[in-house]
């Protein structure tokens, strides 16, 4: 069977409509309807059944989801094992959030070199979507994120809190959402909590999708916004940022996800220093 079938069914099954997964996938939608009609004529039996609200799998489709993930991830696994640098016994790639990395696992990444010699490591960036994806294409074999979905085949673990404060470039007797604050979007959690804190904000004259873009702004520009403690942590010990007394705090969970049937020894040395790492981000002393 093409994998390129498997694939399209895939990104209409995580993103809920032929129209959402052709933009994803780069494809118009003809594309991808095509694809999948030839992928039901193949396999005599229909997958989807689409209506206003998008699409819903058939009990063949939902069969066959476990098939195809099988299907993509061994494909990819292939190229993968193929790949592997010369030297190497195997290969290993993790993916995770650009915030992540940074005061994160950015930091940790010296000691698995060390520590795991013998596979070679690919680092990737990505947001949530790219990352399920890549996790369920058999792409990625480790990912670190904030809002992982619950998928058959993927172990999910919890990491640790990301401390949300509202810091500024200039001093503020109070919270004060102006032109100058850069609203950044955490989730529909932090987006729901955000709202309920400041009822009179309608919006802000930049939204970022990625923190450290709207802090790359913040410093460079002045303004104020929404971030982890511990990647403003630096700055505020250098005095360009200050953190608005009486602003409230959030919080946004950090989670590692990896396939249930991966192979320890190449993936373990990678999870054993993601947890050790967490725990230390856990210890009250690095939530100040």
């Amino acid at each position: 069977m093409d994998t390129e079938l498997a694939r399209t069914f895939l990104a209409v099954v995580t993103t809920g409509s032929f129209v959402n997964a052709a933009e994803r996938l780069h494809v118009t939608q003809s594309t991808v309807s095509t694809r999948i009609h030839t992928l039901e004529t193949a396999l005599g039996c229909r997958l989807f059944v689409r209506n206003k609200g998008g699409t819903t799998l058939t009990p063949p489709g939902k069969h066959f989801q476990k098939h195809a993930s099988t299907l993509v991830r061994t494909v990819e696994q292939a190229r993968h094992d193929v790949g592997v640098a010369r030297g190497f016994r195997a290969a290993v790639t993790i993916g995770a959030r650009l915030g992540l990395w940074e005061q994160f696992l950015i930091k940790r990444m010296p000691s698995l070199l060390e520590k795991a010699a013998d596979i070679s490591v690919r680092a990737e960036i990505g947001l949530e979507s790219d990352l399920m994806e890549g996790l369920v294409e058999g792409r990625l074999d480790v990912a670190v994120m904030y809002t992982p979905e619950s998928r058959p085949g993927l172990n999910v673990e919890f990491l640790f809190d990301d401390r949300l404060v509202l810091v500024s470039t200039k001093a503020q007797r109070r919270p004060v959402l102006d032109s100058s604050y850069v609203y950044i979007d955490w989730g529909p959690e932090f987006f729901a909590r955000h709202s309920a804190s400041f009822p009179e904000f309608f919006g802000a004259a930049l939204t970022a999708n990625i923190g450290w873009l709207g802090l790359q702004h913040v410093i460079e520009n002045g303004g104020s916004g929404y971030f982890p403690i511990r990647l403003v942590r630096p700055h505020l010990q250098s005095g360009k940022l200050t953190i608005v007394p009486g602003g409230p705090e959030f919080s946004i969970s950090a989670y590692v996800v990896y396939p249930t049937d991966a192979d320890i020894g190449v993936i373990g040395p990678a999870l054993e220093l993601i947890r050790d790492a967490a725990a230390q981000e856990r210890k009250p002393d690095n939530q100040a």
